[in-house]
């Protein structure tokens, strides 16, 4: 295994264990916003694991749009995920501080979830695949 290979799983790695905190917030059934920025960190792991796949440079966003930008030329079809991304962003910053968003519940939560694992299967597939 060569040294971009190990870096891609780690990130899928790390994507991987926001995904099942994100999971296990959700069972408690209390604490929607956090499992919301667990799943919305999984997806932005996952994205850049893709960019590292094809040795795209990215800046330090937390922005899933902006990492389907740099994806597009070489991932066109990354746009049958653009529902989930724009449905993923909104959980990036503003959710982890007091202020002005709309309190989200278990259906939002669980959107969330299936949005992430829809990203998930759709990078995991490019990596597998080598393409």
């Amino acid at each position: 295994m060569d040294n971009q290979e190990e870096i891609i799983l780690e990130w899928i790695k790390k994507a991987e264990e926001d995904e099942f905190a994100g999971e296990i917030i959700l069972k408690d059934g209390n604490f929607f916003t956090p499992a919301c920025f667990h799943f919305q960190q999984a997806a932005e792991k996952l994205l850049k694991s893709l960019l590292i796949f094809h040795d795209i440079e990215f800046s330090k966003t937390h922005d899933l749009l902006e990492l389907e930008t740099l994806l597009l030329e070489i991932e066109p079809d990354i746009k049958d995920c653009e529902e989930e991304l724009i449905l993923l962003n909104r959980y990036s910053v503003e959710v982890r501080y007091p202020g002005d968003y709309p309190e989200i519940f278990s259906k939002e939560a669980n959107e969330a979830l299936k949005a992430a694992r829809k990203i998930k299967d759709f990078v995991l597939k490019k990596i597998k695949t080598g393409a």
